[in-house]
């Protein structure tokens, strides 16, 4: 099933193994210092978590990786237990689902931090396609076969762009309709120029980007 984009698309580039090599040593590298350097903050999260819901401290997920494999992504939990089974895949802002800690951890992006383990595993990178859940991929299977070539990752050009995505879904009259028609062919554009351009210096101009935003 496809809902856009692909069509005539033509294969991406893949990269060569050396700059995959050199990608996937950069990832480890700063994914274990990132881990080291705020398992402090990681801790106190948890702990929160831990004593103002019910629930996991952790939740996850399907989503589907390089080569359209599937994996267990990790965020902090934001949302009641069972969250999956009252409501869509998306999140609105306005969503009665999320926890009060919740808010706060995806307004700064905190929620996401446990993926620096999905990255040291392998199963992700610190810069790449952002990965999406199984349901939305075979809408648009052809062009995520093309830009699954490379490991999903932590941030990308699409979460700079999307930093307020779930206040634009709120404001919408049905959010997952904008969210299939609108707001993912063009993620999936974005995804397809990153992995036409992907190199080191991009990935570094990504994440000081990425950073910038959540400082302002």
């Amino acid at each position: 099933m496809s809902n856009q984009p692909s069509s005539i698309a033509m294969p991406l580039l893949q990269a060569t193994p050396v700059q995959t090599a050199a990608k996937r040593c950069f990832d480890m590298f700063a994914s274990g210092l990132g881990i080291l350097l705020l398992s402090p903050l990681l801790i106190v999260i948890a702990v929160i978590i831990r004593f103002t819901s019910s629930g996991p401290v952790l939740f996850q997920q399907t989503r589907v990786g390089r080569q359209l494999r599937p994996f267990k992504i990790l965020k902090f939990r934001t949302m009641v237990e069972n969250a999956p089974s009252l409501g869509p895949a998306i999140t609105s802002g306005g969503d009665p689902r999320i926890t009060r800690i919740g808010r706060l951890l995806r307004k700064t992006k905190l929620d996401e931090l446990p993926q620096l383990f999905n990255i040291l595993k392998g199963d992700m990178s610190l810069v790449g396609p952002r990965p999406e859940v199984p349901k939305y991929v075979e809408m648009f299977e052809d062009d995520f076969r093309q830009i699954l070539i490379v490991r999903p990752g932590l941030t990308d050009l699409a979460s700079i762009k999307y930093r307020d995505e779930s206040t634009v879904l709120a404001q919408a009259e049905d959010p997952e309709r904008e969210y299939i028609t609108r707001i993912l062919p063009d993620k999936i554009e974005l995804a397809k120029q990153y992995v036409r351009h992907s190199s080191i210096a991009l990935d570094v101009r990504v994440i000081l980007q990425t950073l910038l935003q959540l400082f302002r």
